[in-house]
């Protein structure tokens, strides 16, 4: 019954196939013979909140948060980084420009140069947090050696301590579903600049290679934008929907 693992194992079989007919290993790939054999792998989205009302008290729920120093930054700036939860706590101080307000990376899916431009309130609590580890190669550094990054599981451990249901509310990834449905909903940003700053393949001219400055200013002013709304939410300030505005 565990569908998604078995098309993963098919995919990782075909590939050691391929290559060992390449290589006069093999004659065939057999994989091919099983098309229609799997169920199709039902796609799974991440939970994440969407409402404002319950942003803005997640938000304050993090404020609230009384884990280690490193975890509740981490909290802070996973809502304004969007990233994915694998390049937010692998974070490297070197890759991180304070006075520019940018933190470059190598994206996880894409393989690709990505740049994310810094509000100021994520420069703020960089600023803070590197007092702390700042003098090591990771952010966010675990917590039995700062060689590491922290765990996998930490964020979500935390939204768990904090009353959450990881499962069916918000986990470390659903901060980034929540980014891309309320800039576009909310907020009514392109959503190419909005796919851009999610560093997804987004076909262009130039190849997704260019993607680290593509729209590069639109981005800066829109992850400012995104900072501002959420403090809004956060102080529990009246939400103006876009398509109400006169």
């Amino acid at each position: 019954g565990v569908i998604e693992t078995a098309h993963k194992a098919k995919s990782c079989i075909s590939q050691a196939m391929r290559y060992a007919i390449a290589t006069g290993r093999a004659e065939r790939d057999p994989c091919p013979d099983l098309r229609g054999a799997l169920p199709p792998a039902q796609v799974k989205h991440m939970a994440a909140f969407i409402d404002p009302v319950k942003v803005g008290e997640l938000l304050r729920a993090i404020d609230d948060y009384s884990g280690t120093h490193v975890v509740c930054c981490a909290l802070k700036l996973a809502p304004l980084f969007f990233c994915r939860p694998g390049e937010l706590r692998h974070a490297e101080w070197s890759d991180i420009d304070l006075d520019a307000g940018e933190w470059t990376y190598t994206a996880s899916k894409t393989k690709t140069p990505h740049l994310v431009p810094l509000a100021k309130q994520a420069v703020v609590l960089l600023r803070d947090l590197h007092r702390l580890t700042g003098h090591g190669q990771y952010v966010f550094p675990g917590n039995r050696s700062h060689d590491r990054p922290m765990s996998n599981m930490a964020i979500n451990r935390a939204l768990q301590a904090m009353g959450y249901d990881t499962k069916a509310e918000i986990t470390g990834h659903g901060f980034r579903a929540m980014a891309r449905t309320m800039l576009a909903e909310r907020l009514g940003e392109d959503e190419k600049h909005i796919e851009h700053q999610l560093a997804h393949k987004v076909p262009d001219s130039l190849g997704t290679a260019y993607n680290r400055t593509k729209f590069l200013d639109q981005r800066r002013l829109m992850m400012q934008t995104w900072a501002d709304y959420l403090d809004k939410l956060k102080a529990g300030a009246e939400v103006i929907f876009i398509n109400q505005a006169a």
